[in-house]
């Protein structure tokens, strides 16, 4: 089940819509909002666990043990391959 938005849009939004149909990128107006509402949800949910991760780093920086163990296991990785 759908539930009507009534939203206004500028005639530059909606040239920009229906070019957007035009090109397959939803079969009307609506899907191609409903498709930019989605993209734009995953681009705010990956900037907010991508600034989580960074901050983590912040407070947690990589050690030199750390480097060391990483290294150690890209060569057991390498010398694992039957190359």
């Amino acid at each position: 089940m759908t539930t009507p938005v009534p939203t206004r849009f500028t005639d530059e939004e909606l040239t920009l819509i229906d070019d957007l149909v035009e090109q397959g990128i939803g079969g009307n107006r609506s899907a191609v909002i409903r498709r930019a509402l989605h993209e734009l949800a995953d681009r705010v949910r990956r900037a907010r666990v991508g600034a989580e991760i960074a901050a983590s780093y912040r407070q947690h920086p990589q050690s030199a043990e750390d480097d060391e163990l990483a290294m150690a296991s890209a060569i057991a990785l390498t010398e694992a391959e039957s190359w």
